[in-house]
């Protein structure tokens, strides 16, 4: 049975045809994930539901315990994980409305650990292609089945925020040849990759940020509400998607860290070994 993380909103688990529903509350060697996970089952594969900011929001993005998050759907067993989350459009032709799988990230926080690794054990991972090919593909490929506006390249940067940008940054990151932006994915993405994890973005964009001449800038209410109306919309994708994933993962996400551990294998601390066994455990 598949095993698939889904990192969202807290209503994203009360999906229609989810059976067999628990709660589990973990804890992690990087502490407390943000809240406890909805797991169930839909069609054949397992599904394992985290609200990143915590049922009620209750975390800003630089508040998120990335770490604790993406270990504890490791911990559960998932090897796909799909995150879902609002952004903002720095393209004409990308509408708030619509959905969009990224397949490139551009960094801009300042003050969120990024990896699992330190203490004693350096690990390099590739990240040229921060998203697994499979699952976008299997992102894009549902939502067409079922009708939906899609755009199935782009690329998403992320801030620090919890402020929005000011208009020269939004202009700023339109050069760069960004295409949306948010305030999360980057960490999951980079955390999935050490863990072994394909990983993939179900974007839904609520608004042109601040740069459009003709449209309102970003507001929050303007988020909430297209973040309400498209989560129905994102339940479909990810139950059509869900039973499409192949059996046995072939990409490079499940072997990331086979050549990235540069650290003499004896003189890994063995309260490292021990931590993070389940990501390295393998290899050491």
């Amino acid at each position: 049975m598949q095993t698939i993380g889904v990192i969202g909103g807290s209503g994203l688990y009360d999906m229609p045809g989810i059976a067999d529903v628990e709660r589990v509350r973990l804890t992690t060697p990087f502490g407390d994930p943000s809240d406890e996970f909805v797991c169930g089952s839909l069609a054949g594969a397992r599904l394992i539901f985290l609200p990143r900011h915590g049922r009620g929001h209750r975390l800003l993005p630089s508040e998120v315990n990335f770490r604790a998050n993406i270990f504890g759907m490791k911990q559960l067993g998932a090897e796909w994980i799909i995150a879902v989350g609002a952004v903002g459009s720095l393209r004409e032709d990308v509408v708030p409305g619509q959905l969009l799988v990224p397949h490139q990230l551009i960094d801009r926080t300042v003050r969120r650990p990024s990896t699992f690794f330190g203490n004693g054990i350096v690990v390099h991972v590739a990240f040229a292609d921060p998203f697994c090919p499979v699952l976008s593909a299997g992102l894009v490929d549902a939502a067409g089945r079922l009708g939906v506006t899609v755009h199935p390249r782009g690329t998403y940067i992320c801030m620090e925020g919890p402020q929005f940008s000011t208009r020269a940054e939004s202009h700023l990151y339109r050069q760069w040849g960004a295409d949306v932006i948010g305030m999360t994915n980057l960490q999951e993405a980079k955390l999935a990759r050490e863990a072994e994890i394909c990983f993939a973005t179900l974007a839904l964009v609520s608004d042109y940020d601040c740069w459009h001449e003709t449209e309102a800038d970003v507001a929050i209410a303007d988020v909430l509400r297209i973040l309400n109306d498209n989560l129905t919309t994102a339940q479909r994708v990810i139950g059509a998607a869900a039973p499409q994933l192949p059996g046995a993962r072939t990409c490079a996400c499940a072997t990331a860290l086979a050549q990235a551990i540069i650290t003499d294998r004896a003189l890994i601390p063995e309260t490292v070994k021990r931590d993070l066994g389940i990501l390295i455990g393998k290899y050491v």
